[in-house]
């Protein structure tokens, strides 16, 4: 659905405050993706307007959406895991819900329903008065 957007991703790496021990003092670790939706050449117009209208609260006030993964030690794998999650935030934006259709209950439905209705209300009617079942 969505095309190889790679060519216009921003990345940029910093030390990260995860796992790594002495190491994480020595390499930038963290990954942090930014991806403009309005200056995107591989979108579609319908497309941006869909991510821009739904993903505002994500957006800085450039335009940019800015996502950041430091789960691992390895500055490769978090580039793999913040292009994936940047993928993943795209497609649900994306995601068009179909519309639900009203339907009716079948005839047997409304009947059964109302069957236990009346079980119950003669249940309830047969503890008021003792058992008699009627006033």
């Amino acid at each position: 659905m969505l095309p190889d957007l790679t060519p216009e991703l921003n990345f940029q790496t910093s030390r990260s405050s995860g796992p790594g021990g002495q190491n994480v003092n020595k390499v930038a670790s963290r990954v942090e993706v930014w991806f403009s939706i309005e200056n995107s050449a591989l979108l579609t117009p319908h497309q941006k307007e869909l991510l821009l209208e739904k993903l505002s609260p994500k957006l800085n006030k450039e335009g940019f959406l800015h996502l950041a993964s430091q789960d691992n030690r390895s500055q490769l794998v978090n580039k793999e895991l913040v292009v994936q999650k940047l993928y993943e935030v795209l497609e649900q934006a994306l995601h068009r819900p179909k519309p639900r259709k009203r339907t009716t209950p079948s005839r047997a439905a409304v009947q059964k329903r109302l069957v236990a209705k009346q079980k119950q209300g003669q249940k309830k009617a047969n503890r008021r008065t003792g058992g008699s079942g009627e006033e």
